[in-house]
């Protein structure tokens, strides 16, 4: 009882039943045709539209396949990205140099570039995962530094007081102190990531879950359109509490 109670009260029970109150408006206004059935689909028949995407376009499989693409580019992001942003903050002049042209591409629609990609790496999966790599590194780059930035210099004056080696003071002192930091940047690159191979994978009809709602875009088959946008939003819903986990492991106490 306590445990229900306690759920009750929760803010994830106060979002689920938003999503609820949010879903039963679609349903009637749809049904009353206060929303056109053109543009906007009922939740129950977005629902009844799963088995049909299962059975006749792979959505599992589709769904994978994005979820892989994504967690590739984020894996190659986190490579890059939080060495990169290490060495803005170690270099100074570079730091301040090359932060705001970072910035600059970030907010810059690298979607765009997807025909170069197409040339240099063909139709298929190392464009789309490029294509997402590139916005996620650029946030998680810029985080780090800031996060590097942002430690007190009184962390920094105990690691060395422990005559901690540079390796160690990395790893103990000055990357947990800067994990909140690194992991707002994370999340930023995930989520541009996966805009961008989602949108890739719409525009060559190639892939996951972009492939499909290309498909049913093109058929106008709202429901399955809905349906597949649902999934899209599931990749999403795994990263963010995914990588949340992960940083409460890796935040200090």
């Amino acid at each position: 009882m306590r445990l229900l109670k306690r759920f009750v009260t929760s803010p994830a029970c106060a979002g689920l039943l938003g999503l609820l109150v949010l879903a039963a408006l679609f349903e009637v206004g749809v049904a009353e045709k206060v929303l056109s059935p053109l543009v906007f689909a009922r939740p129950t028949q977005a629902i009844a539209a799963i088995r049909t995407l299962q059975a006749d376009e792979g959505l599992a499989p589709a769904f994978l396949i994005t979820l892989g693409e994504t967690l590739a580019s984020t894996v190659l992001a986190l490579l890059v990205g939080i060495p990169g942003g290490a060495l803005l903050y170690r270099r100074r002049a570079l730091g301040e140099a090359y932060e705001g042209w970072l910035a600059a591409l970030f907010a810059a629609p690298i979607v765009l570039l997807y025909p170069l990609f197409l040339v240099l790496f063909g139709r298929g999966y190392a464009s789309v995962v490029l294509m997402g790599f590139i916005p996620a590194a650029i946030p998680i780059a810029i985080t780090t530094r800031e996060g590097l930035l942002a430690i007190p210099k009184t962390l920094l004056d105990v690691g060395r007081s422990f005559r901690l080696v540079p390796r160690d003071m990395f790893w103990k002192v000055m990357f947990p102190a800067a994990v909140p930091a690194v992991f707002t940047g994370i999340r930023l690159g995930v989520m541009y990531a996966l805009v961008n191979i989602v949108a890739i994978e719409y525009l060559v009809d190639f892939g996951g879950l972009g492939r499909i709602v290309s498909d049913m875009y093109f058929r106008f088959e709202v429901p399955g359109t809905y349906a597949s946008i649902l999934f899209v939003v599931m990749v999403s819903v795994v990263f963010y509490w995914g990588f949340g986990w992960i940083e409460r492991r890796l935040r200090p106490a």
